[in-house]
């Protein structure tokens, strides 16, 4: 082979360089033949659960309580770290505490006589409108 260098410092670096260039190559394959879209594994079918077939129907069971509904306005009561009542609105979450639920008429009225609304759900917006 008279188109090889013939010192060793050069065998080594065109060594080097094929080896990178056959890793390139290598890779390039792969690419090729992977399919364009992954096929899904398939999901092996699951046994029904058998605690759910013996379970009595819904209306032999007990009902669960209820939620109460979520007042449109609500008064925080003045209390240990609360230092004031506050008027929110139903959905606020800064209340802290459950609110006890009022009219928007009362709310108004709360206002009116110097009861502090909420800085974060601001009723006093919507409730002082004409």
């Amino acid at each position: 082979m008279g188109d090889l260098p013939p010192d060793l410092d050069r065998l080594r670096t065109l060594e080097t360089w094929l080896v990178l260039s056959l890793l390139r190559v290598r890779e390039q394959i792969a690419a090729v033949e992977r399919p364009v879209r992954p096929e899904r594994p398939v999901r092996p079918e699951r046994p029904a659960r058998p605690e759910r077939a013996s379970r009595p129907p819904a209306a032999s069971r007990p009902a669960r309580p209820r939620r109460t509904p979520t007042p449109d306005w609500g008064i925080s009561t003045a209390g240990i770290g609360a230092p004031v009542a506050e008027i929110h609105r139903g959905d606020c979450f800064a209340g802290g505490k459950p609110l006890q639920p009022i009219s928007a008429e009362r709310a108004r009225a709360e206002l009116a006589d110097g009861v502090q609304a909420c800085g974060v759900c601001r009723p006093d917006n919507v409730l002082t409108r004409p």
